[in-house]
């Protein structure tokens, strides 16, 4: 069965069930993780003892945002729209990440999800496939250039990927103009104080490896066919990855029927199980294959 077939044969009911969206269940995830947030910014901040063993958890805090800012473009973490709109843009700030040029982008993910030509996220080029490609790739170092190129490209209104609707150039333009100022004074902040350094810029780095290896899950050694339950994986894992990533490692749940919000995935998962085609027990379940891919 693939996901159209599937999703179609819900019930009315349970499609309305899974569709419904909620501020509070958002607001709530959201406060939580914050809170975390907090902690060990405050832990830092202070200079409590041994703090340094919390850039971390701080790390892994801040990138894995990008899977908050991910859920905005669909709008589903909050049933208020300006809500989507206002948490999507503010924690993209914080990865580099454009978020009108990258819901864009992303729908394009969904609409070519894994085909190696049309699919932006391979952008023509292969998943790591060597262990020297793969620690580059892991290091982020492609995310971060990527991002610079797409700052600078459409402040400067080089906008011509396909899939970047013309009428949103304007708005790619003025907010990659504003972000380039707001990075800009960030880093002249670094002259004076090693604040930004300690609680933004190392942490970021230092958590990059985890979230690049988590993306990697979500379509690596996926087949390149249209099936959503096949191209996707979803990885079997514990409570806090789930909390961490917004309920994203149920990853084929989410391609099948992305307007799903987070919050119900898990009751998504139910109905899709015994008809996925790519699944891992766990992330180091899927490290261990791909190292073995990769062997090969």
């Amino acid at each position: 069965m693939d996901h159209r077939t599937l999703i179609s044969s819900l019930p009315p009911e349970t499609k309305a069930r899974l569709l419904a969206r909620s501020d509070a269940a958002g607001i709530t995830h959201l406060a939580a993780y914050f809170g975390a947030l907090a902690l060990t910014t405050t832990g830092i901040l202070v200079q409590v003892p041994f703090w340094q063993a919390l850039l971390l958890p701080q790390g892994i805090l801040l990138v894995f945002l990008f899977t908050l800012s991910h859920e905005c473009t669909h709008k589903t973490p909050f049933r208020t729209n300006w809500l989507n709109e206002v948490v999507g843009h503010v924690v993209a700030v914080l990865n580099l990440l454009p978020f009108v040029w990258f819901r864009y982008y992303h729908l394009a993910h969904h609409k070519w999800t894994n085909d190696p030509r049309r699919d932006p996220e391979l952008a023509g080029k292969p998943r790591p496939e060597s262990w020297a490609s793969l620690m580059v790739y892991l290091s982020g170092w492609f995310y971060w250039k990527g991002m610079v190129i797409v700052l600078f490209n459409n402040a400067l209104g080089r906008i011509d990927a396909p899939y970047l609707p013309e009428g949103q150039h304007r708005a790619m333009r003025r907010e990659a103009r504003i972000l380039l100022a707001l990075y800009a004074i960030a880093a002249l902040s670094l002259s004076w104080s090693p604040v930004l350094f300690q609680l933004w810029l190392l942490p970021l780095l230092i958590g990059q490896p985890f979230l690049r290896l988590y993306l990697l899950a979500e379509h690596g050694l996926c087949p390149a066919v249209a099936n959503m339950l096949e191209n996707s994986r979803t990885t079997i894992t514990n409570r806090i990855v789930r909390f961490l990533a917004w309920n994203m490692p149920y990853h084929a749940e989410h391609h099948a029927f992305p307007n799903v919000p987070f919050h119900k995935l898990p009751e998504l998962h139910e109905w899709t199980r015994v008809h996925l085609k790519s699944t891992s027990q766990g992330y180091r379940a899927f490290t261990a294959d791909y190292a073995r891919s990769l062997a090969r």
